[in-house]
């Protein structure tokens, strides 16, 4: 729009010398016509930098007197084409009722001319301005919208890119819990075999063999679990109902030294697959920590039905797992619950031991 109003200032000028220099007094009419055509160019980009009101109606107010005279001096086309630019830049510097002030006050170059040719100069003059300002504000509207639109998309844009971020987020961390809680739970067991192997080769080879194959089972067992992990990002895969396998969880863990019994309370029913993942995982991430922290003889599963809510407790009568600093198994379980809307409660059992529990709802 800038480029449009200065192309047309200098058109007004260009047409003002030529009709000067047609028939007129060009000593008084030029300088006046330079002095409004710097003003509607250099003038104008300065105020409209500024932004400032009282600038902007100085700007208007010396425009319309330069305007008004150089129209007097050499009435035509060329100070016709001046009042069009002042009016399109009332347009855009000045509120609304103040370019009609100054569009009313344009016909008024043409006091002095007799009566019916003042009426019928002043109507095609105030026609013209009038376009110009409808035009001038049509356009200010379309570019105004533009940068809203320019805006918009890019605030689309950054939240696409933070709704991407925050998805990123939330799948490293899920899959940092499924490695923990599967992969780490494996390895653990695995860890504990090889122990037990290292102290029987200690003092004989009698039972080595069994524990060792017993190792080497978990060991397939982790590969399985890191298997699984991988094929969960592709496709959703079929789980055993969690009584059943809380009681294989249960066979592993004594397998690995630490006897486990299995409790189911309440009707049985089925789980949403996030539900479901949460509870085994809690009994998972609990004989983990009870068979590395608690010192424990016993553990116990617990699975309970309850009304609006499905949860599981780990007990067990060691010498207290529940102080220990929280890792990163119980952030990925508290974390896991509290997106279910459910949650973890890890406190010293009655009498010995300790009790970890996750409630979600189901």
């Amino acid at each position: 729009m800038l480029l449009a109003l200065t192309l047309l200032t200098g058109g007004a000028l260009l047409t003002l010398v030529l009709g000067v220099v047609g028939g007129g007094d060009p000593v008084a009419v030029l300088p006046l016509g330079a002095a409004f055509a710097l003003l509607a160019t250099l003038g104008f980009r300065w105020v409209l930098r500024r932004s400032s009101r009282a600038w902007s109606a100085t700007h208007v107010f010396v425009g319309l007197v330069l305007a008004s005279v150089v129209f007097a001096l050499a009435p035509g086309v060329g100070g016709t084409l001046f009042l069009i630019v002042l009016v399109s830049q009332c347009v855009l510097l000045l509120p609304l009722p103040v370019t009609v002030v100054v569009i009313a006050m344009v016909p008024m170059v043409h006091t002095g001319m007799p009566l019916l040719d003042a009426l019928r100069e002043g109507l095609g003059t105030l026609v013209a301005v009038v376009f110009a300002a409808v035009v001038t504000e049509l356009l200010r509207r379309e570019q105004a919208m533009r940068r809203e639109l320019a805006t918009a998309h890019q605030q689309l844009r950054d939240q696409a890119a933070q709704t991407e971020r925050l998805a990123l987020a939330q799948e490293r961390n899920r899959v940092a819990r499924d490695i923990h809680d599967g992969l780490g739970h494996s390895l653990t067991v695995v860890q504990m075999q090889l122990q037990a192997a290292r102290a029987l080769l200690g003092s004989g080879r009698d039972g080595a063999d069994e524990v060792l194959a017993k190792a080497q089972h978990q060991s397939q067992e982790a590969l399985a679990e890191v298997r699984r992990s991988v094929g969960a990002l592709r496709e959703a895969r079929v789980v055993p109902p969690l009584p059943e396998a809380l009681r294989a969880l249960a066979q592993e863990s004594e397998a690995a030294g630490l006897p486990t019994d299995v409790a189911v309370a309440g009707d049985e029913r089925p789980l949403p697959d996030p539900a479901r993942e949460a509870l085994f995982r809690a009994a998972q991430e609990g004989l983990t920590n009870v068979r590395k922290h608690a010192g424990a003889h016993r553990a116990e599963l617990c699975l309970e039905y309850a009304d609006g809510a499905v949860r599981v407790v780990v007990r067990d009568d060691g010498h207290g797992s529940a102080e220990a600093t929280p890792g990163f198994g119980l952030i990925g379980l508290r974390e896991r619950a509290e997106q279910l809307g459910g949650r973890l409660e890890l406190a010293p059992a009655p009498g010995v031991g300790s009790a970890l529990t996750v409630e979600v709802p189901a």
